[in-house]
């Protein structure tokens, strides 16, 4: 299928890896102009017409200098992916410091806030433009181990139907992706959120995980997500053809099809 994205420039943040880097990888593949954003080098997938942006979206300053840079080169932003974030697992609510519940919501809300201030301009002054927003099942289904970054999703699902009610008549759309468990190298880095998952189940980190989607978190296709799962839907919300689709989440549980 043919998304329509032959030279729309589309902003990628959290490039790197994971939901990104695939996000970016496809978009490029269906003819788009992708700029990657990330704290991390941005090494592949990108394309000869493509750049990278390495920014810490933490710092409140980096949204407009993003945009900026991105207006000077190209002239024109046709769309934005706000994939960026995060989570930390916590023993539980009394276990959250008042850093980390700051530090989960600048990851996870108000950088995806900034940089969607900062492209809207640009892309009210284009030909129609798409915002997606990667939320989490967490927003809707909070754990013991995480109400910090639920939290967080949760007012990014809100900020994005705010979003869509005042700028789709202007022309620029704003959707939801949340994804299920999705095998990501949040995953599978030492230390990271497999290594955690075990550590609180006192086990392996394959035998975690397993748990997780078979009895804590059951999914119903009995296995996890993959990256290129969630692109695909990230790739049709931003094309032109899902232009009659707005204000809605878009639900990815373990690579089943897309629910509104």
């Amino acid at each position: 299928m043919d998304l329509e994205l032959n030279d729309r420039v589309v902003i990628v943040t959290g490039a790197a890896a994971g939901i990104g880097q695939a996000t970016a990888r496809l978009l490029t593949a269906e003819g788009a102009v992708v700029v990657g954003v990330d704290r991390d080098d941005v090494e592949s997938g990108l394309g000869q017409e493509g750049s990278a942006i390495r920014a810490d979206l933490t710092d409140a300053t980096s949204a407009p200098r993003i945009t900026e840079t991105v207006m000077t080169r190209y002239g024109r932003i046709d769309g934005l992916v706000n994939n960026a974030g995060g989570l930390r697992l916590h023993s539980g609510f009394l276990a959250i410091s008042e850093e980390h519940w700051l530090d989960a919501f600048q990851l996870n809300f108000h950088a995806a806030r900034r940089m969607s201030h900062a492209a809207l301009p640009p892309l009210l002054e284009g030909d129609g433009g798409s915002m997606v927003h990667l939320a989490s099942e967490s927003a809707r289904l909070p754990a013991v181990f995480n109400p910090d970054y639920a939290a967080a999703k949760l007012a990014l699902l809100s900020m994005s139907k705010s979003l869509a009610t005042e700028f789709t008549p202007q022309g620029v759309r704003s959707n939801v992706v949340s994804p299920g468990m999705t095998r990501t190298p949040l995953y599978d880095r030492p230390g990271g959120f497999g290594d955690q998952i075990a550590e609180a189940l006192g086990t392996d980190r394959e035998n975690a995980i397993d748990q997780v989607m078979t009895t804590i978190r059951p999914l119903l296709t009995r296995r996890m997500g993959k990256p290129d799962d969630v692109a695909r839907v990230i790739a049709y919300l931003i094309s032109p053809l899902s232009s009659q689709v707005t204000a809605a989440e878009w639900v990815v549980d373990g690579g089943a099809l897309p629910q509104i």
